[in-house]
């Protein structure tokens, strides 16, 4: 039972707490995206942002990384831009399959690295690349629009998104692919 508890404790850190502030933000910045409340929205992305920034270096100086840190981070960025993205099509910036592919893909990262037995993640070059773009995607008209600019103009965003969601599929074609044994990684 002890060895239990010494397992919840160190789940228990100031990364984690960081990581899950970012996960309770998730639905918020959603709400406010769809509701056009863009400043607020930015507030709560920036906010979102820094967390993302700090909370590796902070587990890593701690010497608090854990394969569930590294999860609970992957799984709430991948929540965030879910449900961000998902907003954002609800006022047409993006299409409707976007936010689910983001999950798929997201939900066979976690498979295949087997992180949920406890193995760290294996991210691809393409992987990761594409998870910085949801965010560039999802924090582009809601900053311009704060802005009060018209630039980007919203035909290029749901080319960003269009473009993003074939760099998915390719992304997850990949890792099918990888998994079958027939390429090299």
């Amino acid at each position: 039972m002890a060895s239990h508890n010494a397992s919840q404790v160190s789940r228990l850190t100031p990364a984690n707490a960081l990581t899950t502030l970012r996960l309770v933000l998730a639905p918020v910045c959603a709400y406010l995206i769809v509701e056009a409340r863009d400043f607020e929205a930015v507030v709560v992305f920036a906010i979102a942002i820094a967390t993302d920034f700090a909370d590796g270096p902070i587990a890593r100086k701690r010497g608090e990384t854990s394969p569930f840190g590294a999860l609970l981070d992957h799984g709430t960025d991948a929540t965030f831009v879910v449900l961000g993205n998902a907003a954002l099509a609800c006022r047409e910036f993006v299409p409707v399959y976007f936010a689910p592919l983001i999950a798929v893909a997201f939900v066979q990262y976690a498979l295949d690295s087997k992180a949920l037995a406890g193995q760290p993640l294996r991210a691809s070059q393409l992987g990761r690349w594409n998870g910085i773009f949801y965010f560039v995607v999802l924090g582009t008209p809601i900053v311009r629009n704060m802005l009060g600019w018209s630039w980007p103009p919203d035909a290029w965003i749901a080319f960003m998104g269009i473009a993003l969601a074939l760099s998915t599929l390719v992304s997850i074609g990949d890792r099918l692919w990888a998994l079958r044994g027939l390429t090299d990684r």
